[in-house]
């Protein structure tokens, strides 16, 4: 444990950004898995519509820090590529 005023302060603020950051990602989370239940009822509408949603949520958690850049990158181009796959299938 911190022994320091300094450091008992960056203690404090690492476990502030901890329980925020934990809630970006459980969202983050949660809407990949909505657009990839969508993915395996073939439901292409409601996948696209999610895929939206998911794009939005992963890029801020992106832009705050929670996830890399290169992560969110590689989730949506992986969704965007499961989807367009669906796409073709069915089209």
């Amino acid at each position: 444990m911190a022994n320091h005023k300094s450091a008992l302060k960056r203690a404090r603020q690492n476990e502030v950004k901890r329980i925020r950051n934990k809630g970006y990602k459980t969202r983050v989370k949660k809407a990949v898995k909505e657009v990839r239940t969508a993915l395996s009822d073939d439901s292409v509408d409601q996948a696209k519509k999610s895929f939206v949603k998911t794009v939005s949520i992963i890029q801020k958690a992106a832009s705050k820090g929670v996830i890399h850049r290169n992560q969110a990158s590689r989730k949506i181009s992986r969704l965007a590529t499961q989807i367009n796959q669906l796409t073709a299938s069915k089209g």
